[in-house]
C-alpha cells in the first residue's frame, strides 16, 4: 500500500492500483521518501516527485498512466536513475515516477541470438546473463550500475561502439506503454514511427517494459592499454592529447579500438581497449601512435574481465554513488576538433583557474566508426557524424561557485575555440542550462520527433525539462 500523508485523488487512484501489495508506491511527504524512493543521483539538483511507483507488470504501468492522465500529472520512467539532472525523477517537482526495478525478465533465442531483456536491468547484470546464455555480448557504456532502459534509448555509447555501433542500434523490438495506457509492440514493421522515436528519445514517448536486442559473440581476446602521466600541470600533457586526438580522429583507425583521454588534478590518463589479440593489436599500428614509456602498460583480458577493468577505471572518476556535481559536455565533428595551438591554450587555461575542489575531471571520449555507418535520420539519435565527445565534472559538498565557474568556463573556452559550427551534445549528458536543449540533443531529427510526439502524446504526459515537446497543430 502507499505510504504518505496525502489523500489526494492521485494517491487514491495509485493506491487502488497497488491493492494490498507492499512496496508498490510511496508519496511526497513519506518518511525517507528521498533516500528510499526518489534516490536522486545529482544531489545538487533537488526534485520532489508526487509519487514513486514500482510496478510489477505492464498492466500496472498502464493503470498508473491512466491515474496520471486523470489527475493532470506528468510521468517519467526510471531504470538506473543516473540522469545528471535527475530527469528520471521528473527533473522538476510533481511528476509520477515509474521505477522499473521489478522488470528483470531475460531470455535468449538461440536460433536468432536475440535477447529479450527487461527494462529494469543494470548493464552489469545484462553482461553476466548474456555471457551465461551462450557467450554473447552487445555494445554499451562502461558503468555497470547504469540502467538499460535509459541507456539503450538515448544512444548508449561505450568502448566497443566503434566496432558494433551504439546500444540503441541493437534494438530490434520493444514492448511499450503509451500515453493512452495501451500496451503495444514497436519495431521496424509495427508502429514504425514510434519505434523510430523510442530509439533516441524514449523519455518523451512512453514507458518501455522490455527490449528485444541483437547480440554478438564475445570477443575471445582483448588488449587493454593504459598510460598515466602525473606532472602537476595540464600544459605538460597538451602535446600528448594532440597526438591522441589525431589518432582517434583518423577515419582509417581500426574499429576494434576504443579510447578515452581523462584530465584530472595533477595529470592525465589514456585508456584504450582493443577487441582482438595482442598480435592483432601490434599489427594494427595503433601502439606506434601511443606513448610507450614506463608510464604505460598492457593488460590481456577476456570479455568479462575487460568489462570489470573498464568499470574499475571509470569508478575512479565517476562513481555510481549519489553526490552533488556540475557537468558540461559537447560533441565534435571531425572538422570541429581543436588544433595543437588551441589545445595548448586550453590546457594552459585549465592550469590558471581556481577549481574550488580536488574532485574534478574532464573526459574526452572517441566515437565514430560503426556509429557513423547508420544514417542520421535512421533513428532519433542524431549525432552520427560526431567523432568525439567531451564531458566535465566538478564534485563538491556542496558544489561551490568557484567550481561552477571553472566547469562552465572550460565549456565556454571549448565552444569558443571550436567555432560556431560546433553544436549539440549527447542526450545522455543532459543539462538544464543549455540553450534550446531539445535542438542540441536531437538536431535535425527534432521536427520529425515533434510531429510523432503530437500523434502519440499530444498532451505531453511523458515530460521532463529536456524531453521532446509535441508540435503545435
Amino acid at each position: 500500500m502507499g505510504q504518505g500523508p496525502s489523500t489526494s485523488a492521485l494517491q487514491q487512484c495509485i493506491e487502488g492500483v497497488a491493492g494490498n501489495r507492499a512496496g508498490f508506491t510511496a508519496f511526497a511527504g513519506n518518511p525517507l521518501y528521498q533516500i528510499q524512493w526518489v534516490k536522486p543521483y545529482n544531489l545538487d539538483v533537488p526534485v520532489e516527485p508526487a509519487a514513486v511507483v514500482r510496478p510489477q507488470t505492464a498492466q500496472d504501468i498502464s493503470e498508473i498512466i491512466k491515474c496520471a492522465n486523470l489527475n493532470g500529472v506528468k510521468v517519467q520512467a526510471k531504470s538506473g536513475g543516473h540522469s545528471y539532472q535527475n530527469y528520471g525523477a521528473g527533473g522538476s517537482d510533481g511528476a509520477v515516477v515509474i521505477d522499473m526495478v521489478n522488470f528483470q525478465k531475460f531470455s535468449m533465442d538461440t536460433k536468432t541470438w536475440q535477447a529479450t531483456i527487461g527494462a529494469g536491468h543494470r548493464l552489469g547484470e545484462v553482461d553476466k546473463k548474456l555471457h551465461a546464455q551462450g557467450g554473447r555480448a552487445m555494445a554499451h557504456g562502461v558503468c555497470p550500475g547504469v540502467g538499460l532502459g535509459g541507456h539503450a534509448t538515448i544512444g548508449g555509447l561505450g568502448p566497443m561502439s566503434r566496432m558494433w555501433g551504439s546500444c540503441l542500434d541493437h534494438i530490434v523490438e520493444v514492448e511499450v506503454v503509451t500515453a493512452d495506457g495501451k500496451i503495444q509492440r514497436a519495431s521496424a514493421t509495427q508502429n514504425e514511427d514510434l519505434f523510430w522515436a523510442l530509439r533516441g528519445s524514449a523519455a518523451g514517448f512512453g514507458v518501455i517494459t522490455e527490449f528485444v536486442m541483437k547480440t554478438h559473440p564475445e570477443p575471445a581476446n582483448i588488449v587493454q592499454y593504459e598510460y598515466t602521466i602525473k606532472l602537476g600541470k595540464q600544459a605538460h600533457v597538451a602535446s600528448l592529447y594532440s597526438k591522441w586526438q589525431a589518432l582517434m580522429a583518423d577515419p582509417k583507425l581500426d574499429r576494434r579500438f576504443g579510447s578515452m583521454f581523462i584530465m584530472f588534478p595533477l595529470g592525465a590518463i589514456i585508456t584504450g581497449t582493443f577487441y582482438g589479440s595482442q598480435q592483432e593489436f601490434l599489427k594494427s599500428g595503433i601502439p606506434n601512435a601511443l606513448p610507450q614509456d614506463g608510464n604505460g602498460h598492457l593488460v590481456l583480458n577476456d570479455w568479462l574481465g575487460s568489462l570489470a577493468h573498464d568499470a574499475e577505471k571509470e569508478a575512479l572518476y565517476l562513481s555510481g554513488l549519489a553526490m552533488p556535481f556540475i557537468s558540461r559536455s559537447l560533441a565534435f565533428k571531425r572538422q570541429d576538433l581543436l588544433g595543437p595551438e588551441k589545445i595548448k591554450d586550453l590546457f594552459n587555461w585549465v592550469d590558471a583557474q581556481k577549481k574550488g575542489t580536488l574532485l574534478w575531471f574532464i573526459i574526452f571520449d572517441a566515437a565514430g566508426g560503426a556509429i557513423e555507418d547508420v544514417a542520421q535520420n535512421a533513428t532519433a539519435f542524431a549525432h552520427r557524424d560526431k567523432v568525439m565527445y567531451y564531458q566535465s565534472y566538478g564534485i563538491g559538498l556542496p558544489v561551490t561557485k568557484t567550481t561552477k565557474d571553472f566547469i562552465t568556463g572550460f565549456h565556454d573556452q571549448v565552444v569558443q575555440k571550436a567555432g560556431p559550427g560546433t553544436w549539440g551534445t549527447y542526450p545522455g549528458y543532459v543539462n538544464k542550462a543549455l540553450v534550446d536543449q531539445q535542438k542540441q540533443y536531437w538536431d535535425s531529427n527534432l521536427p520529425a520527433l515533434e510531429q510523432i510526439k503530437a500523434k502519440w502524446d499530444p498532451k505531453d504526459l511523458f515530460h521532463n525539462p529536456g524531453s521532446v515537446r509535441p508540435a503545435k497543430r
